[in-house]
């Protein structure tokens, strides 16, 4: 038992020596290649502290092995624009001037429903409201509102606050939605409609629709060309 304690005490400390010498960055920072080296130190440490008849050098010799490789890859980054980009990869811009970028979405495999999300966590509720939507390295949303929609507080615009209703999208990748029907009181018959107004022959052609927190109307085309 006394073995056991001192064991992973040993390989505590040596994990905790590790991931401060990778640097400081939280979970949802670090880069593929770093959360990998994360996972495989974690299940190597684990592994001696519960078979004491593994070896203490067997667990420790790899971690110190992968902290070697995560520096080496961490000073080729530095170096090297190569490297840093086939390591990591680039940046997507996932909308830009408030349209969705459709390739984009497809090869993050993200969903529209999981982009919406993203926006309402950093509080945006419009895709008309976004100049630029940018997803980075690291898995984090970047989002630059187009300049009138640049926050500011309606205390200091001396502004009566109006009530927020979050956007329903009733269309989403050419299929609709019957929950958003269902929120709006509405059937297939008025969202029909809603295209026909709209020159739009049917749903299949949309990517998305949704009645927008000022309650107006708003829809891209799948094969709708995004303006530069």
């Amino acid at each position: 038992m006394f073995i056991v304690l001192i064991r992973t005490i040993i390989l505590y400390g040596l994990v905790v020596i590790i991931m401060r010498l990778m640097g400081k960055r939280q979970i949802g920072e670090l880069q593929p290649f770093e959360l990998v080296i994360t996972i495989m130190i974690s299940d190597l440490a684990s592994l001696p502290m519960q078979d004491t008849r593994i070896p203490l050098l067997h667990g420790v010799i790899p971690i110190i092995t992968l902290l070697i490789a995560q520096i080496f890859l961490s000073e080729l980054q530095l170096k090297s624009e190569k490297m840093r980009t086939l390591i990591d990869g680039r940046p997507s811009i996932l909308i830009k001037n408030g349209k969705i970028e459709t390739k984009q979405l497809r090869d993050q495999r993200m969903s529209i429903n999981d982009l919406l999300e993203e926006l309402r966590i950093s509080g945006y509720l419009n895709i008309t409201d976004i100049a630029y939507a940018i997803l980075e390295t690291d898995g984090q949303l970047s989002i630059i509102p187009k300049s009138d929609y640049e926050k500011v507080t309606r205390q200091d615009l001396k502004i009566k606050a109006k009530e927020i209703k979050l956007p329903i999208v009733i269309i989403s990748d050419g299929e609709i939605s019957k929950e958003g029907l269902r929120i709006l009181k509405q059937d297939e018959k008025w969202i029909k409609s809603k295209l026909k107004a709209n020159n739009i022959s049917s749903e299949k052609e949309v990517l998305v629709a949704l009645i927008d927190s000022e309650g107006k109307f708003f829809y891209q085309l799948k094969d709708d060309k995004n303006q530069p």
